[in-house]
């Protein structure tokens, strides 16, 4: 079957080289920074990113992307999507052309809010989406790597890749479901970041679970629109890279995005904010791209309009709360079904 590839060092590609390498045999995680692997490799542990984690023997950790991606059948590219042009350039020419590529990446190009699928074929040709899938799901990396029960799915254009992606990362507490709405799947990974940083504003103003749940609902709504629009299934969103990545998003205290939405509601800036950081909140690029992609189909999205606001714009949040909730009064599945 070949080997397994991760390219990411973060939380989550570590997570799932771990996985790979506990469950199917042989992975190998590429790591950018050369320092960085060795002392990954020394300490089995990636202290920066998944402290208190311990890697199986049989994960090798690279720096030489050509070391790293021989012999790969399998390559997962779990890096933030501000730092995919980077990664690309230095791994693509070392990736198997025969090889099956997977996206982790839960964003979207800030610039342009393309899908980390289109920027890909844009860069290496539309042939490549038949090697392609993408993976999503309520995916919080710690719980994983603790070996916590957590489910995901997998969308390819070819059924036959998807289901490979399937078995290939197949565990006893990792389940994963199949799907072939890869625009679907890859645009609610990435909207419910912006929308966890919503959610975290709530927390941060305390303003209850009824507001919370009403604010989860209403940019599902949103975000389902949006993905309609961009040729998605509906039905794509009230599952796991919908739904059930959402809720895990909106609720935990490992999310990035939320913990960026309660900070700015105590009063820190965005900047201030991301100084603090070790890792990236996908959410934040994603916001400006989502707003693009929104315009560029004529889709209206008032959530998304207001989180850009607030985060670039110095709205304050409880502005921002006000507006939304003075819009004008609408009909619940207004644009969600047929006309």
């Amino acid at each position: 079957m070949g080997g397994v590839a991760v390219v990411g060092s973060g939380s989550w590609g570590t997570t799932l080289a771990a996985l790979a390498a506990a469950t199917q045999g042989p992975c190998t995680l590429w790591v950018r920074r050369e320092a960085e692997a060795r002392e990954i490799a020394a300490r089995r542990e990636n202290a920066r990113f998944l402290p208190g984690v311990t890697l199986p023997d049989s994960l090798r950790v690279e720096h030489d992307p050509a070391a790293a991606l021989r012999g790969a059948a399998l390559v997962l590219v779990v890096v933030p999507m501000r730092r995919l042009s980077e990664n690309w350039k230095t791994i693509a020419d070392a990736i198997d052309p025969r090889a099956v590529i997977v996206s982790g990446i839960k964003g979207l190009d800030p610039a342009s809010g393309e899908r980390m699928s289109e920027v890909v074929a844009r860069w290496a040709g539309p042939q490549i989406l038949d090697r392609l899938a993408v993976l999503s799901g309520p995916n919080l990396a710690r719980e994983i790597a603790a070996g916590e029960p957590a489910a995901a799915v997998v969308a390819g254009r070819a059924p036959a890749v998807g289901r490979d992606v399937q078995l290939r990362l197949r565990a006893p507490a990792f389940r994963t479901y199949l799907s072939d709405d890869v625009v679907g799947v890859e645009l609610a990974g990435a909207l419910k970041n912006v929308i966890a940083i919503g959610a975290g504003m709530i927390d941060g103003l305390r303003y209850g679970d009824n507001a919370k749940a009403a604010f989860m609902t209403r940019s599902l709504a949103e975000i389902t629109r949006l993905g309609v629009a961009a040729g998605a299934d509906a039905l794509t969103f009230a599952g796991l890279a919908g739904m059930g990545d959402l809720i895990a998003t909106c609720a935990s205290a490992h999310s990035r995005n939320h913990s960026v939405g309660q900070q700015l509601a105590a009063g820190l800036s965005l900047d201030e904010i991301q100084a603090r950081m070790v890792m990236v909140a996908e959410g934040v690029d994603t916001a400006r791209g989502a707003l693009r992609l929104a315009r560029r189909l004529g889709v209206e999205m008032p959530v998304i309009e207001l989180m850009n606001a607030a985060l670039f714009d110095g709205l304050p949040v409880t502005e921002a709360a006000r507006i939304l909730m003075a819009r004008e009064l609408s009909h619940e599945l207004r644009g969600l079904r047929p006309a």
